[in-house]
């Protein structure tokens, strides 16, 4: 088909995917559209490397089909509108920054001019320093300038600000929204939760190969109960979820956060059974809690993931 500015930039139809004897992807849909930014979100195995993989060309389906800019993904004018940064890449080790950004920048036709792909991944004053010697957080920098050095229709950002510290992360996000704003489409995985809900106007959980949720943020949000409470407590879980009005319990080390629909009735309950209840918080349901009761619900209604004989 040939790619408009009305058809989606990528397209997951009916994906079916194995890694050795699990099933990845089972049946995924997935659509892109110009302009939009999608986190894809998920638990570890959920599905959300093997989706990228397909949408870069570095993996084909077993079934269904995978479309980039109306292609299949590994054809050149594709690939050639596309910029990546994945988790796993690494960097030359002796090339200098400005060396490396334009030894990529050679490989488009059209590429953003050197310094404004240096500027936009806040590498200046780095420009001299070869990669080897950059710290992780400023290598991911590096990988940004990258991705961004053939003025992309679609990026894709696979855990894109590990190792960055709070500047460095705010910057990067500036320059993804300045991307969204000219109708860059964009992919996002991320485990820091608050970077999916600063970047996407939508979301995306996948658990076990199959779409679970998808919406705005505030939808996801809506899907669970909108009070969370949050405090450590040595109540048990068993207790805890059976306290008024409670609809989920997660921990996070000694802290539990507990989904309500009441929080009144819930507390009163929480204070009466355990007095030494401390560092207690209510506020709305975050993306994290929405994400992490969903895929809980859906694990206890799911069937064991599929092997191959």
């Amino acid at each position: 088909m040939s790619p408009t500015s009305s058809e989606p930039v990528a397209l997951l139809r009916q994906v079916v995917k194995r890694r050795g004897a699990t099933l990845a992807l089972n049946g995924l849909d997935l659509t892109i559209r110009p302009g939009q930014c999608v986190a894809l979100l998920g638990p570890n195995g959920a599905g959300k490397s093997t989706s990228v993989a397909l949408l870069t060309g570095r993996l084909r389906p077993d079934g269904g089909d995978a479309f980039l800019f109306g292609e299949d993904p590994r054809a050149l004018a594709a690939r050639g509108r596309m910029g990546v940064m994945l988790q796993d890449a690494g960097l030359p080790r002796t090339l200098t920054v400005r060396e490396q950004v334009e030894l990529f920048r050679g490989y488009y036709t059209a590429p953003r001019p050197l310094d404004e792909a240096i500027r936009l991944a806040g590498l200046e004053g780095l420009e001299r320093r070869r990669c080897g010697a950059l710290s992780g957080g400023q290598q991911r920098r590096v990988q940004f300038a990258l991705a961004l050095a053939g003025r992309p229709d679609f990026l894709v950002l696979d855990e894109p600000t590990t190792g960055m510290d709070i500047d460095a992360r705010r910057g990067l996000w500036t320059a993804v929204r300045a991307e969204i704003a000219r109708g860059c489409a964009v992919l996002l995985t991320t485990h820091h939760l608050d970077e999916a809900e600063a970047l996407a106007d939508r979301i995306v959980v996948i658990d076990h190969g199959r779409v679970i949720a998808d919406g705005t943020p505030e939808q996801i949000k809506s899907r669970v109960s909108g009070v969370a409470i949050r405090c450590r407590t040595r109540l048990s879980d068993a207790e805890l979820s059976g306290l008024a009005r409670v609809t989920g319990v997660s921990r996070d080390g000694g802290k539990v956060t507990l989904l309500t629909t009441s929080a009144p009735a819930t507390l009163r309950e929480l204070l009466a059974r355990d007095e030494t209840v401390d560092d207690l918080t209510v506020a709305g349901a975050s993306l994290e809690d929405a994400v992490t009761r969903l895929v809980e619900a859906g694990a206890a209604a799911s069937q064991p993931q599929a092997k191959v004989a």
